[in-house]
C-alpha cells in the first residue's frame, strides 16, 4: 500500500462504508471526506463526520500504519489540533492518536477495500508497458476520454504559458523576442531544438532585423558551427567571410553552438532548416504581431511560404551536390510552428492580458489543425485511442509524459475510471 493510493481511496470513498466503526467500536458515518490539503498540515480539510450521536467538522489525517502519528510527532504539532479522524491502513499500535490531551478516533481500512483494486494498481506500478493501463483502455467511455483530453490540453497550454511568462521576464516583456526563441527551437526539432534555441539567444532580434538575407544565413549557420573549414563553393565561402566579419562586429562568442545531423532525413538537416529560418527572419518579420492579427491559421501559413536560398536547391551540405529540389518550408513544419509556437503564444497572451478571445482563438486553431504524426501519437492510435486533430494529439502527448511515464495513474481520469468501474467496493473485500 502506498500513501498516495490510500489518499485516493479516502478522497473518492472507494471502500465498503456500511457499518463503519472506529477502533473503539463507536459507530462512524462519513458525511464529507473533505478537500485534499496541498499545504502543511493534515491530509484533508473541511471534512464532516458523525461519531456516535455527535457531529464533527475538521481535518482528516491518513497514515499507512497507525504508529505514523507518533513517528511524525503530530501529537506535538498545533497544525493537527483540528484533526477529527485518523484514517489508517493497518492498526499496529494499541495507543490512540493524541492531539494535545484529546484522543483522536481511528478508522482502519485494510479489510474494506476491493482486492481487485489493490491488485490492479500494483500491476500498473510494476508494468513495463508504455501505457500501464493499455489492456483496459477499450472499456473506457468516450465521454471520459473527451472530457479528459479537454483538461489535458488546458494543462499543456497553461504549462507552456508559464514558461513563456518566465522568458518574458528575461526578455523585458518583449513578445517578438520570445516568439523568435520559440521559432528557433521548433526549427531545430528533437535533435537540434536546444542548440537552435541557444543560437537564437545569442542573436537578439533587434540585431537580426537590420541584416540582409545572406547576413542572416551567415550568422545562423556560423553560430551553429556549420561554416568551419575550407569551402570549394562560392556561396558557403562567402557566408564564412560574412560570418567572421559579423562575429567581430557583434562580439559573438568565439566557440560555436554545434548543430547535429544525427538520425534525420536530409530535409531536416540543420543547414537547410537554418537557411529557411533566415528567410523567415528577413526584416525582423514581427511574427508574433502577424499571429495576433491573422484571421485564420491559413493566413499565417501563406506568409510562411518560403524556401532556402537557391544554393540549397542542389545541396544539403556545403560542397556536396545532390539532386535538385527546392527546399520549401513543408506543411509539417508549418503545422509544428502553429502548434508549438503561435498557439501557445496566443494562449499565453490571452491569459496574461485577460483577452478571452485570444484563448478561444488558440483552442479553435488546435481543433482545426491536423493531429501531429510522431511515435507517441502512433502508439496511442495503435491502442485505438481517437486522435482527430492537434488538440487531441497535444492532449495525448501531455497524458503520456506527465501521467503514463510517471505512473500518475491515480491523478489520471482514465486510470480513475478503470479502477472505479472494476468489481467495486464489496463486503467480502
Amino acid at each position: 500500500m502506498k500513501e498516495s493510493l490510500l489518499q485516493w481511496i479516502w478522497q473518492y470513498q472507494y471502500f465498503h462504508s456500511r457499518d463503519l466503526q472506529t477502533t473503539d467500536n463507536v459507530r462512524l458515518q462519513i458525511l464529507s471526506p473533505g478537500q485534499p490539503n496541498i499545504h502543511q498540515g493534515p491530509d484533508f480539510l473541511d471534512a464532516r463526520i458523525k461519531i456516535g450521536d455527535t457531529y464533527w467538522a475538521g481535518a482528516i489525517e491518513l497514515h499507512i500504519a497507525a504508529s505514523g502519528w507518533e513517528k511524525h510527532a503530530h501529537q506535538k504539532d498545533k497544525n493537527y489540533r483540528n484533526v477529527i479522524l485518523h484514517v489508517v491502513w493497518i492498526n499496529d499500535t494499541e495507543r490512540p492518536a493524541l492531539s494535545g490531551h484529546r484522543e483522536v478516533p481511528t478508522l482502519v481500512l485494510e479489510h474494506r477495500v476491493s482486492k481487485w483494486l489493490l491488485q490492479q494498481y500494483e500491476a500498473w506500478i510494476k508494468s513495463r508497458d508504455r501505457v500501464p493501463c493499455q489492456q483496459q483502455l477499450k472499456g473506457v467511455d468516450g465521454k471520459v476520454w473527451e472530457d479528459w483530453k479537454a483538461q489535458l490540453v488546458e494543462q499543456r497550454l497553461h504549462r507552456r504559458a508559464s514558461l513563456i511568462a518566465a522568458d518574458l521576464k528575461i526578455n523585458h516583456q518583449h513578445w517578438e523576442e520570445t516568439c523568435w526563441l520559440l521559432m528557433a527551437k521548433t526549427f531545430g526539432g528533437p535533435v537540434n531544438g536546444a542548440a537552435f534555441e541557444m543560437i537564437a539567444r545569442s542573436l537578439p532580434l533587434a540585431t537580426l532585423a537590420r541584416l540582409g538575407e545572406d547576413q542572416l544565413e551567415a550568422l545562423l549557420l556560423g553560430q551553429a558551427g556549420l561554416l568551419e573549414g575550407v569551402f570549394r563553393d562560392e556561396h558557403p565561402g562567402r557566408l564564412q567571410q560574412e560570418f567572421r566579419h559579423l562575429r567581430v562586429k557583434y562580439t559573438l562568442p568565439a566557440d560555436p553552438l554545434p548543430a547535429h545531423f544525427l538520425r534525420m532525413r536530409p530535409g531536416n538537416f540543420p543547414t537547410i532548416r537554418l537557411a529557411q529560418l533566415a528567410k523567415l527572419l528577413k526584416g525582423g518579420s514581427f511574427w508574433f504581431s502577424r499571429c495576433k492579427e491573422a484571421r485564420s491559421f491559413g493566413d499565417l501559413k501563406v506568409q510562411m511560404e518560403v524556401a532556402a536560398g537557391s544554393y540549397w536547391d542542389d545541396h544539403y551540405i556545403p560542397d556536396r551536390t545532390s539532386s535538385r529540389r527546392v527546399k520549401r518550408l513543408g506543411e509539417g513544419l508549418k503545422d509544428s510552428l502553429l502548434i508549438n509556437v503561435f498557439v501557445p503564444l496566443l494562449y499565453a497572451y490571452g491569459a496574461l492580458r485577460n483577452e478571452p478571445e485570444l484563448l478561444e482563438k488558440a483552442m479553435d486553431w488546435l481543433k482545426a489543425l491536423p493531429a501531429e504524426k510522431n511515435i507517441v501519437i502512433g502508439r496511442w492510435k495503435s491502442l485505438y485511442v481517437m486522435c482527430r486533430h492537434a488538440g487531441d494529439s497535444q492532449a495525448l502527448l501531455e497524458l503520456k509524459k506527465h501521467y503514463c511515464d510517471q505512473k500518475n495513474c491515480l491523478q489520471c481520469a482514465v486510470g480513475k475510471n478503470i479502477l472505479c468501474r472494476g468489481d467495486g467496493p464489496r463486503e467480502d473485500a
